[in-house]
Parts: C-alpha cells; structure tokens; sequence
C-alpha cells in the first residue's frame, strides 16, 4: 500500500528529478494543485493569474521512507524562506507548499516546520504554506520525467537541475535509489 502526498517547491522539473531518485519513492507526476481554474494548461499557470503552484504529486511506499523523511527531502533541496520564488523563477505559482491531504499530514508537516524554525537551520522563516489538498492536475506529457530526457539539451536542465542533483545525491546519499 502507498501515501500520496503533493508539494510544491518551485519549478517542478526540479522537484520531479529530485523525488525520482528518493529511495522508496514509487512515482512522481508533475502537475499543479492549489488554483480556481479546472484543467489550467502551463501557459495559463505561468501567468500566475491561476492560483496554482507547479508542484509534484509523490506516491511512496511508507514502509520503506516516512511522510517525515519525505519532508525533510523536500525542505532542503529548495528555499523554504522566500515567498513566491525560487532562483529566477518568481510568481505564485513556485511558491513553497504542501498541499496536506489527511490531518496527520498537516500535523507532521507544522511539526517540521518549528522544529526547523527553532533549530535556525535557516537564515529566515519558513513561509512554506499548508493548503488543504482539493484536486491535482496532471501537467502535459511533456513537462513528465523532464529532467530526464532533456538533461543534455536544455540549458536549464544543466544549469539550473544538475547542480541541484549534485548536491542533493551528496547530502542525502544513504536515501537514493540503487
């Protein structure tokens, strides 16, 4: 049996690559959750105007990785200290989110957050939003396992993912893929 749980943490090429390597993740699918439009395409998300963030909608077996270590994934391999941005990438639709589907979520994931606040592991706050998760919607086919099969021909994909890749598989080794 596996959790869902869906995150936003900027572009979500880079949060999909991220979790696809994440031991005891079964599937990430790029898409968008949080907005007041039914079946936003990208072009309308990128005007912001939607209400969605780009997000990743990750299913995982608990047995093997918790809601927890999940999280704790997710917060160090984006800011969770600006609002509405990541790098170049600014608007509401890359702001830091965790859409919580169970109150159990909700609850671990408030829990994480002051635990991080109090620890002064970052140098803000965290402005990472909970928002009650209503529906998710699968981005084009295209933005699917993007990382992967553009990593050598997109510039943002070596500039901007790689790096980023680099230095989660350091940091966070003993929970990769084999």
């Amino acid at each position: 049996m596996t959790d869902t749980i869906v995150l936003g943490g900027g572009c979500f090429w880079c949060t999909e690559a991220v979790f696809q390597r994440l031991r005891g993740v079964v599937r990430v699918v790029s898409g968008y959750s949080g907005g007041h439009v039914k079946n936003p395409t990208y072009k309308e998300v990128c005007t912001g105007e939607t209400g969605h963030a780009e997000c990743v909608q990750v299913e995982y077996d608990p047995e093997q990785i918790s809601l927890r270590e999940i999280l704790e994934v997710f917060f160090h391999t984006h800011d969770p200290t600006t609002l509405n941005r990541q790098g170049n990438d600014v608007g509401t639709q890359y702001r830091s989110v965790i859409f919580y589907a169970t109150e159990e979520q909700k609850k671990t994931a408030e829990q994480m957050i002051e635990a991080l606040n109090a620890s002064g592991e970052f140098d803000a706050p965290i402005v990472t939003t909970l928002e009650p998760f209503t529906v998710f919607y699968k981005a084009e086919d295209y933005h699917q396992n993007y990382f992967n099969l553009n990593k050598n021909s997109n510039p943002y994909c070596t500039y901007v993912i790689a790096p980023k890749l680099d230095k989660y598989e350091k940091n966070f080794a003993e929970r990769l893929k084999k």
